[in-house]
Parts: C-alpha cells; structure tokens; sequence
C-alpha cells in the first residue's frame, strides 16, 4: 500500500460503533457506505475471556449475506487497524472482499477472518449492543438489525463474577 493511498475496510463487528471506530481506534474514515457481503456468515466464535463470550468473525458460506459498513480508510489508518485487530498476533488476517453496493456493482476491499473459531461462543450483551447501536446508526436493512437483535447471547463471566447477574 502506497503511503497515502486509500483503502475500504468492510466493517460488520463492533468497528460498525462510531464510539469504538472513531473514538477509540482513532480513524478518520473519509466515506462510510452501506454494504453487502455475498456468500459470508457472521459468526461470534472467536474466543474472549473465560466464558462462552465470543466477537465477530466471518466465514465462508454459499448463499448468505453480512450487511456492514465500508470505509475509506489511510494506509496509515489500516497498519493501526490491523493492530488493534490482532492481525500481528494471528488473532485475524486481512481478506481481500467484494461488497455490493447500491449504487455501484461492487468495490474492492479488504475485512478480516480468522480461522480461530470455537463451536458454543456468543456475543455478549454489552459488545452485540455495539454492533446494533452502529447497524442503526448506518441505517443498515431493518432484518439484517432484527436479526442481530435475536442472537443468543452468552453469559458474560465478568459480571457473574462481580455478582451482577443474580
């Protein structure tokens, strides 16, 4: 990537949240659109934690669909996007996408996949909430956010542990 050339990163987790994208990976995306990602699954089966809690990951599946959000992003941004990601650890890697969108065919990006997932993890209710709050904010397809919505979620041991769940 050249310096300060741009790039679109599709976003479908948390960094959909203007709060966790803008605020606390300090990026200054010049364009933000809605987008569609053909033949992907959205899964919440990367490990965090102790529990069953588990954050988004994408995998391949023939006939499915992920709404999220791409943004036109600095290489600059990307290299710390990537580290906020864990791409340095394995946590992830880069995955070169298509994402559909409405007013072009579709547009060259990159998102992030990980192979690292685990059967029996969910979301937990505070990082679905995110992913919610900015599908709504981008006014992502009503179902895709009713869908999100109805997830199970798992029980976040964090709070079991400080005694908040019962």
């Amino acid at each position: 990537m050249r310096r300060n050339a741009l790039n679109w990163y599709f976003a479908y987790g948390s960094n959909l949240d203007r709060g966790i994208f803008c605020g606390r990976r300090r990026m200054q995306p010049s364009d933000a659109r809605r987008g569609c990602l053909r033949d992907f699954a959205l899964r919440f089966d990367l490990a965090v934690g102790s529990g069953n809690r588990g954050v988004a990951n994408l995998v391949s599946e023939t006939g499915n669909a992920v709404w999220g959000v791409i943004y036109q992003i600095s290489a600059t941004e990307c290299k710390r996007l990537d580290r906020s990601e864990g791409v340095h650890r394995g946590f992830y890697v880069r995955t070169q996408v298509k994402v559909e969108l409405e007013d072009v065919d579709e547009i060259e990006a990159f998102t992030y996949t990980s192979s690292r997932g685990q059967t029996g993890r969910l979301p937990s209710a505070r990082y679905l909430g995110l992913i919610v709050t900015g599908a709504i904010y981008h006014r992502l397809p009503g179902t895709w956010i009713d869908q999100l919505r109805a997830w199970p979620m798992a029980v976040d041991e964090r709070e079991a542990r400080q005694g908040k769940l019962f």
